[in-house]
């Protein structure tokens, strides 16, 4: 069952058409990759997605709900949290203050423990370092922190923006297992990589964008081993 389906989307930035009528859906459980080369549209649906940038055509539902006019705090709210380009933390603030910000949509204190509890045993060193100003911790630490932030909305959906951008392999290598397990534990995955290989090595599915139109679609792994594919994004 679908829980994020987008249908026939489109958005300009001024007169210049970025997405070009694309579709795609998402199914309960999965890991679904977007792979591209820069500038073809990848970050753009993501933040249209999540609402941060109005659609010009088209419609996307999630988890039964139109949600292609529905402003991103009310998306937040809805289940589907983003992990975006760059992390993004709040340097100044504490790792526990981070944390916590992300759970502004919910109420009950008690769960919201339990969350922060669940998020310090998957990233040990945000327990160590949870009083440390966010932007004292290196680019990886900060890559979990975003991931904990998110992941503290308890999101039905997490979509990520290059989780691996500028970190060092070690952490790479962490952080996409920490991604397999956030899934094997129940949340759907939507990701966008620059790292393809990587990428499809832990979806389940993948399309691929081309200057604002999706080109290739199917089984992240038969994907894999498609010849244009590995041309375009799998050479060394």
């Amino acid at each position: 069952m679908a829980i994020l389906e987008v249908n026939n989307l489109e958005v300009y930035y001024g007169v210049i058409k970025a997405l070009k009528d694309i579709s795609f859906e998402v199914n309960e459980g999965e890991i679904v990759a977007l792979i591209g080369a820069n500038g073809a549209g990848k970050t753009t649906t993501l933040h249209t997605v999540t609402g941060l940038i109005k659609a010009a055509g088209g419609n996307i539902q999630f988890d039964g709900s139109d949600i292609t006019k529905v402003r991103g705090d009310k998306i937040v709210s809805m289940g589907m949290a983003h992990v975006p380009e760059g992390r993004r933390v709040f340097a100044s603030l504490t790792v526990y203050e981070n944390l916590k910000l992300g759970a502004y949509t919910r109420k009950d204190k008690n769960e919201i423990e339990d969350t922060l509890d669940m998020i310090y045993q998957r990233f040990p060193r945000l327990l160590e370092r949870k009083n440390q100003p966010a932007g004292t911790l290196s680019g990886g630490e900060q890559q979990m922190l975003a991931m904990g932030r998110a992941l503290m909305s308890h999101p039905k959906l997490i979509v990520m923006d290059e989780p691996s951008m500028g970190l060092s392999p070690i952490y790479v290598n962490e952080i996409f297992n920490i991604i397999q397990d956030v899934n094997k534990t129940g949340t759907t995955v939507l990701l966008v990589e620059q790292n393809a290989k990587k990428a499809l090595s832990i979806a389940h599915r993948a399309y691929v964008l081309e200057t604002g139109s999706i080109v290739l679609s199917g089984d992240a792994k038969k994907l894999m081993n498609d010849e244009s594919v590995k041309k375009a994004y799998l050479s060394e």
